[in-house]
């Protein structure tokens, strides 16, 4: 701009001066209907040096005008800015202190003006969800889904949660299926999944998103056996719920063999077929996994299959004995699965051996019942006594 007026000064001044020198003027003539404007071509050349400087002076005027205004209305802004940083700082001291009617009253005033307004309307609705405003809680939701318009996972993760937290259960799971469909390794969208999943009892939801949460390492590695372990137990409860026996069974055959091998889940499908009073699938499932794997939980749930075939659930228990020594259990185990059938003289072996390696005063009971039956009231009374004696040692406020 400067270059121009000074290039356009000089093109005037050689207009000016350049006819001066040589000696005439010349002269300038302006003509309308009525009127005949005559001037030298200096005089005109003076008249449009003026009417430039007078431009200049109008556009000075006008822009410190201008500016005033942005500069004063920058101000104002700037004013709120401040007091919206302000007033986040000491909100945050505030929910570190647990108060949150005062926290979620400095993060809603001017949190329009603050860094990151979407954040302060979302911190305030957490805050008045904790002292139990859920009209105030939605509005500053729904103020700051207007704001969001680029980036919606904070606002709809902030809702899953307060859903959770009022107790719908339903409202959150749905939520959160949204939200895995867009962020399906979000570390706290799969947090509020299992709270979601395990409320609602969407145990195959909750078996889906176990690769996820193991991937962003969600929990450490028990923590996530242990909900696979709820979930495949939530699945058996639902199929028994439905089907009974049967509904079990082909829930059962519908897993793979990878998941049919896991002990704890063989145990759990075990105790279901028992509650359903179908003792002869629980047995084979028991057996199936003893051949497999030895696990004291199988050997446990031996005494309480009362199937028409008790003969392989001992040969099963000396096979056992066998291969892994003459333990406690198994010897208890199979003094249990004698007494069944009347065999009273080897069951009051077995628990002779098995109270041999550690005393135990259910042993100590059941070896009284075979005494009884065997007609030595004498060693009865004893190992009653004996069981009594035990009792009173490791629980001594009986």
């Amino acid at each position: 701009m400067l270059k121009v007026l000074v290039l356009f000064l000089l093109l005037i001044a050689g207009i000016v001066v350049g006819p001066m020198v040589a000696g005439h003027q010349g002269y300038v003539l302006i003509q309308t209907d009525n009127w005949n404007i005559e001037t030298s071509v200096t005089g005109l050349a003076i008249i449009l040096i003026l009417s430039l400087l007078v431009i200049l002076l109008l556009e000075w005027i006008l822009r410190r005008l201008f500016r005033t205004g942005a500069r004063t209305r920058g101000w104002f802004t700037g004013r709120k800015r401040r007091s919206a940083q302000r007033h986040t700082q000491s909100a945050l001291m505030k929910l570190a202190e647990g108060d949150f009617k005062q926290a979620e009253k400095l993060l809603s005033k001017n949190a329009d003006h603050a860094d990151q307004p979407v954040a302060n309307y979302l911190l305030a609705a957490e805050a008045a969800q904790q002292r139990g405003d859920e009209i105030r809680a939605n509005q500053h939701l729904e103020r700051a889904s207007e704001l969001s318009v680029n980036d919606t996972i904070p606002v709809e993760i902030t809702r899953v949660r307060l859903q959770l937290a009022r107790n719908e259960d339903h409202a959150a799971r749905h939520g959160v299926d949204r939200l895995l469909e867009v962020a399906p390794r979000h570390p706290e969208v799969l947090r509020l999944a299992e709270q979601a999943y395990i409320r609602t009892g969407a145990w195959g939801a909750l078996l889906d998103i176990l690769p996820s949460m193991q991937k962003v390492q969600i929990n450490d590695q028990a923590q996530r056996d242990a909900l696979q372990q709820q979930a495949w137990l939530g699945l058996m409860n639902q199929a028994m719920a439905d089907q009974g026996s049967d509904g079990l069974k082909k829930w059962w055959q519908n897993q793979s063999r990878k998941t049919r091998q896991e002990t704890a889940l063989q145990v759990a499908m075990a105790e279901h077929l028992i509650e359903c009073d179908d003792p002869d699938t629980a047995q084979s499932i028991v057996l199936e996994g003893l051949k497999r794997q030895y696990d004291d939980r199988l050997v446990l749930l031996m005494p309480r299959i009362k199937s028409g075939d008790p003969q392989s659930l001992e040969k099963a228990l000396r096979q056992q004995i066998k291969q892994h020594g003459a333990t406690p259990l198994l010897h208890s185990t199979l003094g249990q699965m004698l007494m069944r059938h009347g065999e009273w003289q080897q069951a009051a072996e077995a628990f002779q051996q098995a109270l041999a390696q550690r005393p135990d005063a259910f042993d100590y009971a059941w070896l009284a019942d075979v005494y009884d039956r065997l007609h030595r009231p004498e060693d009865a009374a004893k190992m009653r006594r004996e069981g009594l004696l035990l009792t009173l040692k490791t629980n001594p406020s009986a």
